[in-house]
């Protein structure tokens, strides 16, 4: 067990920490609430960051406080309007415990809330706001960022640690699938050419977040206004159609992620309009002509990353992700399929809506 109100007092904070509590059930980094002075409200936010997802928290604190520090010089109440960083009592931005574990704190944004999941057209316009907002307040943030988690979305390189799944094929399951092998196959050369976009400077390179979920936008509980983005953990330099790509693919599902029913499965346009029209109000005047012909397939970009990297799993004997069933890995495999080719087949429509907004 971690001493957390010992840990939360190496942080120069304004009062003494009198009640650490925890706070969800995050997946990759123990979250708290810190109150002080006796308060039962909470002042602060300390987490311990994963550092085997995240091998550099120092450098990504520094990427934090570099995009943070940014926006604060934009926005009317930069207490409210991005997250503030609260570096330790040595100066440092984390604080390293004797086990090795890295810590951080940020204040807590009283009178916020924040949304679990897009479950109508409004919340997706909400949710496409939130990321817009952010993008544009970064477009003029030309600092490099450290890249935080290796080849994140990178699609060369998942190719060639695809490729050397195949050829190890660790759990002897490549036999039995050469149907959905081939679905990765068939594309394999359309999604090398748009990265290779990426590559040569043709999309241009910007601030990323990364995981643009709609629980990780903050709006203000009494008006329903937007505030801003949080968990910027995976903020790095690539480009934005990472972002509206991963936004797509979980916002216009109608079915699970790993919905075994397949008949479940699809994309609604509904979803994607209110989604890319919060997103376009917001920036576009401010993409690039590419970017703005490409919203529509990152949308398609992400999903098909996403199908191989279940279907790799699978053939490596579920190693990556946490399953819970047998062949878990290959239904989640087949139901982003099913994703991925409604977004093909409604591709056109997309990119009228994107056109013509």
């Amino acid at each position: 067990m971690h001493d957390v109100n010992f840990i939360a007092s190496q942080f120069a904070l304004n009062g003494e920490p009198t009640l650490v509590k925890p706070l969800g059930e995050g997946f990759i980094n123990d979250t708290f609430t810190v109150c002080t002075n006796g308060s039962d409200e909470a002042d602060y936010i300390l987490q311990r960051k994963n550092h085997i997802v995240f091998p550099d928290v120092p450098e990504m604190m520094n990427n934090i406080l570099k995009v943070t520090t940014h926006i604060k010089a934009k926005v009317a109440d930069p207490e409210r309007q991005t997250l503030t960083v609260v570096p330790a009592k040595d100066g440092k931005l984390y604080y390293k415990d004797e086990d090795g574990n890295f810590w951080a704190v940020v204040t807590f944004i009283k009178g916020s809330i924040c949304y679990d999941r897009a479950d109508s057209p409004e919340k997706a316009r909400q949710g496409g706001l939130g990321l817009g907002v952010f993008h544009r307040l970064v477009a003029d943030f030309h600092e490099p960022l450290t890249e935080i988690i290796k080849g994140f979305h990178n699609i060369r390189w998942r190719f060639t640690q695809w490729d050397a799944s195949i050829a190890a094929d660790a759990a002897g399951r490549v036999k039995d699938l050469a149907e959905e092998i081939s679905w990765i196959e068939s594309r394999r050369a359309q999604m090398l050419n748009f990265w290779e976009r990426f590559e040569k400077g043709e999309i241009p390179t910007r601030v990323t977040h990364n995981d643009t979920k709609i629980s990780n936008f903050l709006f203000d509980a009494a008006s329903g206004e937007l505030l801003c983005a949080i968990d910027l953990d995976t903020m790095m330099s690539s480009t934005l159609l990472n972002d509206t790509g991963d936004a797509l693919r979980s916002y216009t599902n109608t079915g699970a992620e790993d919905d075994q029913n397949l008949d479940n499965v699809s994309m609604s346009m509904d979803m994607f309009k209110a989604y890319m029209g919060g997103y376009l109000s917001e920036m576009k005047d401010l993409l690039s002509p590419v970017e703005k012909d490409l919203l529509a397939f990152s949308g398609i970009y992400i999903t098909y990353e996403q199908v191989l990297r279940f279907l790799m799993d699978y053939i490596d004997g579920d190693k990556y992700y946490k399953t819970k069933y047998e062949g878990h890995n290959l239904v989640r495999t087949k139901a982003q399929y099913k994703l991925l080719t409604s977004m093909e087949a409604q591709l056109p429509e997309m990119e009228a809506f994107v056109k013509g907004f």
